[in-house]
């Protein structure tokens, strides 16, 4: 479940609430934000199903006047490297002026009958500022149907960094608003160092 909010004792609450490995989480994302205020931040907790495992992960968006720091968790089972489980934590911080893109893409059911704050019932918040590019490749053609000349390749290169999917039947409604307003808040920050 996402939470979000503006100060570093919700921050941990949230980490806390979220229950995976509070310590650990908290301790790395504290340790990326250092002294500095927190503007907005939200924690979503997800379960996937890996073949025969379960597993866990969660992951942390902060937003800070600056920078946007992103912290990640697994866990992970034991094997050949470890005989006993782990959980490795990474966290990044950006420059908000590295932010090349903030994509928000809303999923909403009726739309023919929406109205203006009808909260969605999926939203995926996509973040680029360069680390990742996704490169879509096809063979490209010419209009004639019987044109059997080689034209090369075209395609389209997407920033794709971070990718974070909530939805009101899995999170619940305050997860799509959280992150809806972390994505705004967001937003608005980038928009800033544009000027």
């Amino acid at each position: 479940m996402a939470k979000t909010g503006t100060t570093t004792q919700g921050l941990r609450t949230a980490i806390e609430r979220s229950g995976y490995y509070p310590a650990l989480v908290a301790e790395a994302v504290e340790a990326a934000v250092g002294g500095e205020p927190i503007v907005s931040y939200v924690v979503h907790q997800e379960t996937t199903f890996d073949a025969n495992e379960v597993r866990r992960h969660v992951t942390v968006l902060v937003l800070t006047a600056h920078r946007f720091i992103v912290s990640h968790t697994d866990e992970q089972a034991s094997d050949t490297s470890s005989p006993t489980p782990y959980a490795t934590t990474s966290t990044e911080s950006v420059k908000i002026d590295r932010i090349s893109s903030v994509v928000v893409s809303r999923v909403v059911g009726n739309p023919e009958s929406y109205t203006p704050g009808t909260l969605p019932r999926e939203v995926v918040l996509t973040i680029g500022w360069g680390a990742v590019s996704r490169i879509d490749l096809e063979p490209a053609a010419c209009g004639d149907p019987n044109c059997e000349a080689d034209h090369g390749y075209t395609g389209s290169s997407t920033a794709d960094d971070l990718s974070l999917r909530v939805s009101e039947a899995g999170d619940g409604p305050d997860t799509v608003r959280q992150t809806l307003a972390f994505a705004q808040a967001l937003s608005e920050a980038t928009a800033a160092t544009a000027r």
